[in-house]
């Protein structure tokens, strides 16, 4: 991986901020870099341009809150997922997007989406407890794998693009084989969930999924010390793994933040890791170096956050917040 020129967590900082009508749910970037798609609280799509944010509201797609978001591999083709089950495509770059379909897809909400490193596929994850994989150009259904027992909070392609792995709400992380939907592995993430019996409530759950570029590590984040979940007492966790041998090598913590949960993590151009944390104690991003156990460095974010991706410049962040505004962050020093 080629480090961008300037790059330097440590000196992350807020360059862009840009209201909306409801709290955020999902943001990402499109591939070309030329804007960022969100899903709030509410049936519609938002598209922000950059860098002057202006603001296009896409309708028609959904009946009720979006959830994900992702894109073909060229970035002229969007599919949102909500809470109504359904997969939406949309023609990205269009001055005004129109729907190009829109199929039921699942029973219940779509968590997560990914795509395909070639761009050809797109797998989905929801409450039915089942992962989809579809046809990107076609909206055909190529695979399902059923194996899980609970909801589907998070999917993500390996990078080799064979393979899917998927996680849900009790810890089970999976994965299997795109073509067969063979059960290739599995991994013991029970740390990021809990049952409390006094409340009758599971807890926690895998809520972010990502494989290094090299393809040897898997991480996966979610919270622990879930001493109160309906009071949300607990804090962020992630867990590293060994891919080939399934095994546990490090948690990852984050001390102090006592009402953090893991919302989405990636791989950064240096081979550290980049977590978003969000809940009572507020928004933060997190940075692990994959051989400690403790967060070398914490930018607290303006307010709570729920979802957050990397440009393909590697240095800016777009976050999406409660608060109702889509952030853009830089990890480098500011222009002087």
């Amino acid at each position: 991986m080629t480090i961008p020129e300037g790059f330097d967590p440590k000196q992350a900082h807020v360059v862009s901020q840009w209201p909306h009508d409801r709290p955020l749910n999902a943001c990402r970037f499109d591939p070309a870099g030329r804007f960022v798609y969100c899903g709030s609280e509410d049936a519609a799509v938002e598209r922000f341009n950059l860098p002057d944010g202006a603001r296009t509201i896409i309708n028609g797609g959904h009946q009720t809150w979006v959830k994900a978001i992702a894109f073909s591999k060229d970035g002229n083709i969007a599919v949102s997922g909500g809470c109504d089950g359904k997969l939406t495509w949309w023609d990205s770059p269009a001055a005004e997007p129109k729907p190009i379909r829109s199929i039921n897809a699942h029973k219940g909400w779509i968590r997560s989406l990914d795509v395909s490193p070639d761009g050809t596929l797109l797998v989905s994850g929801g409450n039915d407890n089942v992962a989809r994989i579809w046809n990107i150009s076609d909206g055909s259904l190529v695979y399902e794998f059923t194996e899980h027992t609970r909801h589907i909070y998070c999917v993500a392609f390996h990078p080799d693009g064979l393979s899917v792995i998927s996680g849900d709400l009790i810890g089970g992380l999976k994965q299997w084989e795109v073509t067969t939907g063979n059960e290739v592995r599995t991994f013991d993430a029970t740390p990021l969930h809990s049952y409390n019996g006094g409340q009758q409530v599971d807890f926690g759950g895998i809520r972010a999924i990502a494989v290094s570029p090299d393809g040897k590590w898997l991480v996966a984040g979610g919270l622990h010390k879930a001493s109160n979940p309906l009071g949300a007492v607990h804090e962020p966790l992630v867990l590293l793994f060994d891919l080939e041998t399934q095994k546990l090598e490090k948690q990852l913590i984050a001390e102090g933040i006592t009402q953090g949960v893991i919302w989405r993590l990636k791989w950064l151009s240096d081979g550290s890791i980049m977590g978003l944390s969000g809940g009572g104690s507020g928004g933060f991003l997190l940075f692990w170096k994959p051989d400690a156990e403790k967060d070398y460095h914490r930018f607290q974010l303006p307010s709570l956050a729920r979802d957050m991706d990397v440009h393909p410049d590697g240095l800016q962040v777009a976050t999406a917040h409660y608060d109702r505004h889509l952030r853009i962050s830089r990890l480098a020093a500011k222009a002087t």
